[in-house]
């Protein structure tokens, strides 16, 4: 077994978090965006869940979104401010301090885009859900943020003869299903939403990250600053590749969806190879009566 890579600070994320959290106006429209989608996306499932776990969210629009009659909703934050003075827990989600079987319904809601090691958290919440129980996750998409990481790669790349690791490499839609399967998770399926914000530059769009808490916090670079000369020159470039015919610019989100089961005896399995009914010919409808 090798260790996860070190890619994120993440005790520097939570102290950024909980400044954000505890500011007047902290910038929650994508967590918002996140929660309605969740009741979206639970709603058709004809199950109860009567033992729900809030998984790193943070923000409490997540765990408002999971309320429901007969359920039990458990917060596990990742600070203490992220609770909104609701009961809950300060956990780590990559060292989860729960007991085997203890969920029917896990769910995270834009934090675990910040793990060292996604592979092996998934298998702690595989090994926290009851059978048949049901893992969903939303996380910030590697397509996300593209024009700024453009703006900012040109900048550096024009003012100080090379690049160095400003936004956050962020998880490709295409390796999650490999991921969740890897965790023993069943049925999986993964989809994203896409959609563009429009800011006045690209100085009110930082704010914006800021407070998300979602400003660099990689451990190679995270504690340099970013250069005044840098950030102007970026946001011209910004404003010049980037900007509609009012002048406003676009900032393109991603959010990936992520979902997985755990194992149960009355879950559809795949057929056997070599049990089908029929040959393929027929299925493709070939009508040169071969095959």
């Amino acid at each position: 077994m090798t260790n996860p890579p070190f890619i994120f600070d993440r005790a520097l994320w939570r102290k950024r978090l909980d400044r954000a959290l505890r500011a007047e106006n902290p910038c929650d429209f994508l967590v918002g965006r996140v929660a309605e989608d969740l009741v979206f996306r639970l709603a058709p499932i004809s199950r109860a869940f009567p033992r729900a776990l809030d998984l790193g969210s943070p923000h409490p629009a997540a765990a408002r979104a999971l309320a429901a009659p007969g359920r039990v909703v458990t917060r596990a934050a990742p600070v203490f401010s992220a609770l909104g003075g609701a009961e809950g827990l300060v956990a780590d989600e990559e060292a989860l301090p729960f007991a085997p079987q203890s969920f029917d319904l896990v769910v995270s809601a834009l934090s675990l885009q910040f793990a060292n090691d996604l592979p092996g958290v998934f298998a702690q919440i595989r090994r926290v859900l009851a059978p048949d129980g049901l893992f969903l996750a939303a996380m910030i998409g590697g397509q996300s943020l593209a024009e700024l990481r453009l703006c900012l790669a040109e900048a550096q790349e024009a003012i100080e003869g090379g690049t160095s690791p400003r936004v956050a490499p962020l998880i490709d839609l295409r390796d999650l299903g490999g991921l969740l399967q890897r965790a023993g998770l069943a049925l999986p399926v993964t989809d994203c939403d896409a959609f563009v914000v429009r800011y006045a530059n690209a100085f009110e769009l930082m704010r914006d990250l800021r407070a998300m808490a979602a400003t660099n916090v990689l451990v190679a670079g995270a504690r340099r600053p970013l250069r005044r000369a840098v950030a102007l020159r970026a946001a011209a470039l910004y404003a010049e590749k980037f900007a509609d015919s009012d002048g406003r610019i676009r900032a393109t989100f991603e959010i990936v969806w992520a979902s997985g089961w755990a194992p149960h005896e009355s879950q559809q399995k795949p057929l056997a190879p070599g049990s089908a009914q029929a040959p393929l010919s027929v299925v493709l409808g070939d009508k040169s009566g071969q095959g």
